[in-house]
């Protein structure tokens, strides 16, 4: 992935881009038409470098959910071999929490203190209590926090699909964690069938809809879309700051 490396490096780099940022001719919220908050889950992993490069180029930071999910490349985006990509986007001002570890699914509360985890296609599930899912939920930024030890990480999460219980929710609010899902125009699709869903109809779809304090969610690629939705990210991006919206990370204690 990315050539990021710890040290002096990452927290010059993170600076001058901060700098820069906040310097930058309609960045200042006084010049806003609004905020939209976008946010990026891990996903498969295929488009991360072009979509970062091209949030770089645009000046965007993001609020990235991060899982140890399987990555187009054979690994997990958790592992090693994923620790470059993660420590440059900390250096560029992205900020990051959970998406669980094993990017399982909630499925109902079987008792009280007790919430049913069940994985992708339901071959595996567990019932976890209040200690199994905090440490369900704060695996992910551990594991980031020994590859990243500087990262900006703040005190949310996002269940996977964005699929939750009361007991979830509660139980998260227990460990220290406010969950934070996306609005309705907040849905740009990267997830869904290209055939039926083409980018182009995508694409204007979020430009005309997005509305100033929006949570939008997108991935670092999805493994199912065969036309990616990366390839019109840059045009929607660009779009809806013209419109004189501004992107920008989430405030630590969520948005509803």
């Amino acid at each position: 992935m990315g050539a990021g490396r710890g040290g002096a490096a990452p927290c010059l780099a993170r600076r001058t881009f901060l700098a820069g940022l906040l310097s930058a001719p309609g960045v200042a919220a006084a010049r806003c038409g609004g905020m939209v908050y976008l946010t990026i889950d891990t996903g498969w992993g295929r488009e991360a470098e072009r979509i970062a490069a091209i949030l770089r180029r645009r000046g965007i930071r993001a609020t990235l959910f991060v899982a140890d999910e399987p990555s187009f490349n054979g690994t997990t985006t958790l592992s090693d071999a994923w620790a470059p990509f993660w420590r440059a986007r900390a250096a560029e001002g992205h900020v990051f929490a959970s998406h669980t570890w094993r990017h399982w699914y909630f499925r109902g509360d079987p008792a009280p203190g007790r919430v049913r985890y069940v994985s992708r296609g339901g071959r595996q599930a567990e019932v976890l209590d209040q200690e199994a899912l905090c440490a369900e939920l704060r695996r992910p930024t551990e594991r980031l926090r020994e590859m990243v030890p500087d990262a900006v990480i703040l005190p949310l999460w996002r269940a996977p699909g964005g699929i939750t219980t009361p007991n979830a929710l509660a139980m998260a609010e227990a460990c220290g964690l406010r969950h934070q899902g996306w609005t309705a125009n907040g849905f740009w699709g990267d997830e869904l069938d290209s055939a039926a869903h083409p980018n182009a109809t995508l694409a204007e779809r979020a430009i005309r809809r997005t509305r100033p304090g929006e949570v939008v969610v997108i991935h670092w690629g999805v493994r199912s879309r065969q036309v990616p939705f990366a390839e019109v990210l840059d045009h929607v991006l660009e779009g809806i700051q013209a419109r004189g919206l501004c992107f920008d990370v989430l405030p630590a204690g969520g948005l509803p």
